[in-house]
């Protein structure tokens, strides 16, 4: 028998007060922790996205290039990601999040994307989306050549690295259901033409536009029927953003007053009209699966030509530094960075800020998601 000693009122009323506070604390963090990975996409009866797995380069890495040394293309160091929690730089070329995490938020999956090279990477991630995207990366080999990036055929080596892992800790179908069910997401041609073409001119002396937007397009038809061969059926690419209007072009290009630089951006257009094409033509040959053009370029060129009208007020100079020319090791410490990041599209000289990058993932995925799912 367990006796009971009556406690006096106001000991017992404090007690019951304490106990009822604990319990609201409990609730509103509960409620809190599961807001965060919320899905704010609606998803038609019946389908499910299991993962998010992404190809890439800056726009996309989150954090793969951290250990390689022989790249430049880092940014695992201060000022990169200062509005992140706690403020630490995680290798995303960002002052926060990047397109790769908020697709996995936005279909509340979780809150970050983590890098496959990630060494905390958990083995439990793996079910859920990695990241396989290397700033510095192209479709052309010789873009990621010149970064010391890691290639296209490298990311795939990793992804094939990753379904073995995959298997062995869910089994085959498991495995087989989360890959044919997964949004894929392609990001690259940004450093094709930045890059190899304009800035270093190798590519611009051994072939005109229109002839190496052949090479790039047959370069992403040949990574989209890998994919498929390896288990894909939901794809989505993102096409090439209009890069004569970052700032670090209009401070090399744009002349005096620093205009978005218009032969880059038509030879993107250019490429980006051919992509279009190739991936219409995969999707009849694939009839299984669905391969989804995504224009990025539209809505990131409006919200650079008119950052007002889109809640910002500086969009042709980046955060960090003087905002012309700084990127990746050009953006450091010792930089200065402006007030408020919320008034500027881009963080450096080349990437945009976190909150531009939730504005187009989230326009994106309204526009895309019923043909990708």
């Amino acid at each position: 028998m367990f006796l009971f000693k009556k406690l006096p009122y106001s000991s017992s009323s404090s007690l019951m007060n304490s106990i009822c506070v604990s319990l609201i604390l409990r609730f509103i963090l509960l409620v809190f922790v599961s807001c965060k990975t919320m899905g704010l996409m609606k998803l038609p009866p019946n389908v499910s996205v299991p993962a998010v797995l992404v190809f890439g380069d800056s726009i996309m890495d989150t954090g793969n290039n951290n250990n390689n040394l022989k790249t430049s293309a880092r940014c695992n160091f201060p000022p990169y990601g200062k509005d992140l929690r706690g403020g630490i730089p995680t290798g995303r070329f960002s002052n926060g999040k990047v397109p790769s995490d908020f697709l996995v938020e936005e279909f509340g999956i979780k809150e970050f994307l983590p890098a496959y090279l990630d060494p905390n990477l958990q083995p439990s991630e793996l079910a859920t989306g990695v990241n396989f995207a290397s700033g510095g990366a192209g479709f052309d080999p010789l873009t990621s050549q010149i970064a010391e990036a890691i290639p296209i055929s490298g990311q795939v080596d990793m992804f094939k690295e990753y379904i073995k892992k995959l298997q062995g800790l869910v089994g085959e179908d498991r495995t087989n259901f989360i890959l044919s069910n997964s949004l894929f997401i392609v990001g690259l041609g940004t450093n094709d033409i930045s890059n190899s073409y304009f800035l270093s001119h190798i590519r611009q002396l051994q072939y005109d536009v229109p002839s190496y937007a052949e090479i790039i397009v047959n370069s992403a038809s040949s990574l989209l029927q890998e994919l498929y061969q390896l288990g894909a059926r939901r794809i989505g690419v993102f096409n090439i953003p209009p890069i004569g209007c970052v700032p670090f072009h209009r401070t090399l290009a744009g002349g005096i007053e620093r205009k978005c630089v218009e032969n880059y951006n038509d030879a993107v257009e250019l490429i980006n009209s051919k992509l279009l094409k190739q991936i219409n033509s995969l999707s009849q040959n694939f009839p299984s699966s669905r391969i989804v053009y995504m224009d990025v370029y539209s809505p990131i060129l409006d919200i650079i030509i008119n950052p007002q009208k889109n809640g910002y007020k500086v969009g042709d100079r980046g955060c960090c530094g003087t905002g012309t020319i700084e990127v990746t090791f050009l953006c450091n410490h010792l930089d200065p960075t402006c007030p408020n990041v919320l008034d500027y599209v881009f963080w450096d000289s080349f990437h945009p800020t976190e909150s531009v990058y939730r504005k187009l993932v989230v326009s994106v995925l309204q526009k895309y998601l019923y043909q990708l799912v």
